[in-house]
């Protein structure tokens, strides 16, 4: 995807431009799902940024074979990096059929077949061995603007990561959309990894309780702020305080009141203080659990 400009510059509209820096947190924590590669500036610049308002660590997402070559080479790169490979869910099908809604998003592609999603599968289990790659994800369904073949293969794609996440003893990273049901039907199937995180959570409070009783972690985006998220916020109030993360998804779902602009590492403590408000608890007590529970999740 092409990502908005994130720098201020003359002439540039109010959405173009990067929202304020917030007060830094006194505890710090971690962006628990970020594309770096979609946003605008260098890398280094970002991390800074982040780092200067409490948050010094970021998980670094691949959604195609490129980007989580990306990812895990920017992980060598930086040791404030953390690295997650995988094929996006919307990838799987633009692999096998030639799906021009695929996540790479360039177009009309000459389909692959199911040998050339085996040959991007094996490339994912390649990144995954290495050390600085402390995630298999995002991986899962989305059923969003997917018909029935693009849902096979997004289910095939599925099976075959979390078997890659066991077998390499990483964190699996869901991305589930409008798919909840067979979300969890398939890690029943399959068996969950030790540590599953389900990215930018999108369910409501009854699904909180399954996958508590899972041990499921459930990551939060800037969506959580938003007027119209009442069920993501009654899901917040009552998932175990062990099992909740925050992330950005920058540089998607910034947060209110900066909605609608570019998204960014450095705007995680605009998301913590909102969540802490929902849990009605401090905002150093939210990001103490936080930081403990990203660290316990993606193993470092």
């Amino acid at each position: 995807m092409s990502p908005k400009s994130a720098n201020s510059t003359k002439g540039a509209t109010r959405a173009e431009e990067a929202p304020p820096a917030p007060q830094p947190l006194r505890v710090p924590v971690a962006d628990s799902h970020t594309h770096l590669d979609m946003q605008s500036g260098t890398v280094e610049d970002a991390l800074a940024k982040a780092a200067s308002v409490g948050v010094p660590v970021v998980v670094q997402v691949g959604c195609d074979v490129k980007g989580s070559r990306w990812a895990a080479d920017t992980a060598a790169a930086h040791e404030s990096v953390h690295a997650a490979v995988a094929l996006h869910p919307n990838e799987a099908p633009r692999i096998v059929h030639g799906d021009p809604d695929g996540w790479s998003r360039q177009g009309v592609r000459e389909a692959g077949g199911d040998a050339a999603l085996d040959d991007a599968l094996a490339e994912i289990d390649r990144l995954a061995a290495l050390p600085q790659v402390k995630a298999v994800g995002e991986t899962g369904l989305d059923f969003f603007r997917t018909g029935p073949d693009g849902m096979a293969a997004q289910e095939r794609s599925f099976r075959a990561h979390i078997e890659i996440a066991k077998r390499h003893g990483k964190a699996l990273v869901i991305h589930d959309r409008e798919a909840h049901a067979d979300v969890l039907r398939v890690l029943a199937d399959e068996g969950a990894p030790e540590r599953t995180v389900f990215h930018c959570y999108s369910g409501d409070a009854e699904m909180a309780e399954i996958c508590a009783a899972a041990g499921y972690f459930m990551s939060f985006a800037g969506n959580v702020t938003f007027k119209n998220a009442r069920p993501l916020r009654e899901a917040l109030a009552v998932a175990p305080s062990e099992l909740v993360l925050v992330e950005t998804d920058a540089p998607f779902l910034t947060p209110v009141p900066y909605r609608g602009r570019p998204n960014a590492p450095y705007l995680i403590p605009v998301t913590v203080r909102a969540m802490a408000e929902v849990r009605g608890i401090g905002e150093d007590e939210m990001a103490a659990a936080i930081s403990a529970n990203t660290a316990c999740a993606f193993g470092y």
